[in-house]
């Protein structure tokens, strides 16, 4: 018998800086696509990989790397009922970031409350 119909709780967990590897994009494609077969998503955002929500991100040719922005689709997760977007206190700290420096809303977690997210998922995939 298939478990068709049944919903899991799937963490997306965020830890690169968004340009400079694959692993940003590759999150945000795998995200979509799990929001799309109507899972219960929810992202973090933790070390470098709070950068990828940052405000004004320069990625021109003449800011020297030359790829295209790609952070504004995380302004369209909401489109795709992904809603539940989680940023690292210490990391926000370590970085000097505020949440008004962020593309969308988030939740700020501390340590302990970044780990019970974590044990309540049905599966965590890092990027």
């Amino acid at each position: 018998m298939e478990d068709e119909g049944i919903v899991k709780k799937f963490l997306y967990l965020n830890r690169k800086a968004p340009y400079g590897s694959i692993y940003a994009l590759e999150s945000l494609e795998v995200v979509l696509i799990g929001a799309a077969f109507d899972q219960d998503v929810s992202l973090a955002f933790i070390d470098d990989g709070v950068y990828q929500l940052k405000k004004n991100q320069q990625t021109s040719v003449t800011s020297g790397i030359g790829v295209k922005d790609f952070s504004k689709t995380y302004r369209a997760l909401e489109g795709y009922d992904v809603e539940k977007l989680y940023v690292d206190k210490k990391t926000m700290e370590e970085r000097g970031l505020s949440t008004d420096d962020l593309l969308v809303p988030v939740e700020v977690l501390d340590d302990a409350q970044m780990a019970e997210l974590m044990e309540q998922q049905d599966v965590v995939l890092s990027f």
